[in-house]
C-alpha cells in the first residue's frame, strides 16, 4: 500500500464527503506508514481527519475528503 492507494480506499469508503474505514495491519511499521500518509494527505489539503485510532490489529480512520480527483 502507498499514499495514493490509501486515498483511493478512502474514496471508495466514503459516503458523500465523509469516510470511515478500518485498515488491518500486520506490523507496527504498517501503522507508522499509514500515520505518515494520512499526515501528508492532510498537509496537502486532500483530507481532514476527525479520528485516528491505532487498535491491536487495525487502524481506524474517520474524517472528511476535502478534495479528491479521480
Amino acid at each position: 500500500m502507498n499514499k495514493e492507494i490509501l486515498l483511493k480506499n478512502l474514496q471508495k469508503a466514503s459516503q458523500g464527503n465523509f469516510f470511515t474505514i478500518e485498515i488491518p495491519t500486520a506490523k507496527t511499521s504498517d501503522e507508522q506508514n499509514i500515520r505518515e500518509w494520512t499526515t501528508e494527505l492532510e498537509s496537502e489539503g486532500r483530507i481532514k481527519l476527525r479520528e485516528y485510532l491505532e487498535r491491536e490489529y487495525s487502524v481506524y480512520l474517520h474524517g472528511i475528503i476535502k478534495y479528491a480527483s479521480e
